[in-house]
């Protein structure tokens, strides 16, 4: 493959790698600087770590011989991450890599070799993870289980979708907080609406980080996202998502007959104590022996294997039971539009009619901040703006340039802006209430009206929103009439409420 079909061609992406600053981020960089074909997609860099911090001095990223820049997402797990990345990403493919895979010397020419053979009924395209396990013993319990991570499907360790196929279902599921479930549930949501993921040639290592002895306690609580999974997914969640049958239920009954058997004990009922103690230790016994089975046979992995046995099936249920009460009236993920689109005049900047004095424009309050949000989290801004002063004579094609120039300087960069400079007698399409701007905002930036949300201060303004597909929010001003606010369905008092729902996937 050629660079310039690399760079240019319908196979370009963007890198995006979320990492929580581990050591084993250095060597994945080092490895994309060694590959045999030269990284020329964008690599972004998701620092998931609360508050932020340095992943090394600036001048060593300068240093790589790709673009690579560093966004920072709160610690707010790699859902939230992996779309902060693919939001910030303006390439028809996004590739996920976590921060501590391999990737081979071929790994990246393979990659653009994957995505170039994807059809358009296409939209994701699978790397095959390989888990390097020990050779001179048996892999242990947690070694195993790093180890079912070969072959599992929709695993981001190594995977591209199409920038579209995400907005379309509104990225990760953020409610995830952890790693593994939000990769399941994208896949069932991707595959069930917008096409197929396949599997590329492409591969990379994941070694197994090291964990001490409780690791797999401290997984359990993982059922609270499984309690997520079968009230989004349904109870037969684990089947269409290819992932592996759990023993919640045998927990279950374990957990109940040592509960049983305390509880009997206090009450001095000595047979039905020692019935459910006998139940108890011949659940406990069975599933230790499975777990010392497969694995190495030295004392302590046996101690370790059976000293969290005991403990693992009281802390399933009890993560299961949270995630139950936590997740019970969770609803499909909505996520953050692709687009947001505004009013001038009354939303962004105070109303003055007729403005052609760039020194009389002034910014709304907090007006600043909530684009900003906007624009750190990867979520498009634009401009729709109706400016009949223009074709009525009162206002100077260079005068309207030198306000919206004003208003740039006053609140950053849009990614678009579109302006109606029609009267309205003239009878045309754009002037909202009309779609047609909206229409045109979202043509020119590639979404979908359903993706997109329109904030004005008047009637209009939602009324065009909802006559392109889009989502409309009010947010009323002194000159917003009371009726225009009875008859909107969303109102909302000021654009950081607004940006809140909007980044909270409320819209």
């Amino acid at each position: 493959m050629t660079r310039d079909r690399a760079e240019d061609g319908p196979t370009r992406t963007t890198i995006v790698v979320p990492t929580v600053g581990r050591e084993s981020l250095q060597t994945l960089l080092e490895s994309l600087a060694a590959q045999s074909t030269r990284v020329t997609a964008p690599v972004l860099l998701v620092d998931d770590r609360p508050g932020g911090h340095d992943l090394g001095p600036p001048a060593r990223l300068r240093e790589l011989p790709f673009d690579a820049t560093v966004l920072t997402s709160g610690g707010r797990g790699p859902a939230a991450a992996r779309n902060l990345g693919w939001r910030h990403a303006r390439t028809p493919w996004v590739s996920f890599l976590d921060d501590d895979v391999l990737p081979g010397p071929t790994w990246y020419a393979d990659l653009l070799e994957d995505l170039a053979a994807s059809g358009p009924e296409v939209v994701g395209s699978q790397g095959h993870v390989q888990v390097p396990l020990p050779t001179d013993r048996r892999p242990d319990d947690w070694e195993r289980s790093t180890a079912g991570l070969q072959g599992a499907p929709w695993i981001t360790a190594d995977l591209s979708y199409r920038r579209s196929a995400l907005a379309s279902v509104g990225g990760f599921d953020e409610r995830f907080p952890r790693a593994y479930r939000e990769d399941v549930d994208l896949g069932l949501r991707v595959t069930a609406s917008t096409g197929r993921i396949d599997w590329g040639r492409r591969q990379v290592l994941h070694p197994v980080r090291p964990a001490d002895g409780w690791v797999s306690v401290r997984r359990q609580v993982g059922n609270v996202d499984d309690a997520l999974m079968r009230r989004l997914h349904g109870r037969d969640w684990r089947v269409r998502g290819h992932a592996p049958r759990g023993r919640l239920r045998l927990h279950s009954v374990t957990a109940a007959a040592g509960v049983t058997a305390l509880v009997a004990t206090l009450a001095g009922r000595r047979r039905a104590a020692a019935v459910a103690g006998l139940g108890w230790a011949a659940l406990t016994a069975q599933f230790a022996v499975a777990r010392v089975r497969p694995g190495p046979r030295h004392a302590a992995e046996v101690v370790r294997m059976t000293l969290t046995s005991v403990v693992i099936p009281f802390a399933a249920v009890t993560y299961a039971v949270r995630g139950r009460v936590r997740h019970r009236r969770a609803g499909p993920w909505c996520g953050a539009p692709d687009l947001v689109l505004l009013d001038r005049d009354g939303t962004i900047v105070h109303d003055v009619p007729y403005n052609t004095d760039p020194e009389a424009v002034r910014a709304m309050s907090g007006a600043r901040e909530s684009l900003d949000r906007l624009r750190h989290n990867g979520i498009r801004v634009g401009v729709v703006t109706n400016q009949s002063g223009v074709g009525r004579g009162m206002i100077s094609p260079e005068e309207l340039d030198a306000v919206n120039a004003r208003v740039r300087e006053l609140l950053g960069p849009f990614d678009v802006w579109c302006e109606c400079v029609h009267a309205p007698e003239e009878g045309c399409a754009c002037r909202k209430p009309e779609p047609g701007l909206v229409l045109e905002a979202c043509a020119r930036m590639d979404v979908e009206p359903r993706r997109t949300v329109v904030v004005g201060d008047i009637a209009g303004d939602v009324a065009a929103a909802r006559a392109a597909g889009a989502r409309g929010v009010l947010v009323p001003t002194g000159a917003t009439r009371r009726d225009e606010v009875a008859r909107a369905a969303v109102v909302r008092s000021d654009l950081g409420s607004v940006v809140d729902d909007l980044l909270g996937g409320r819209w």
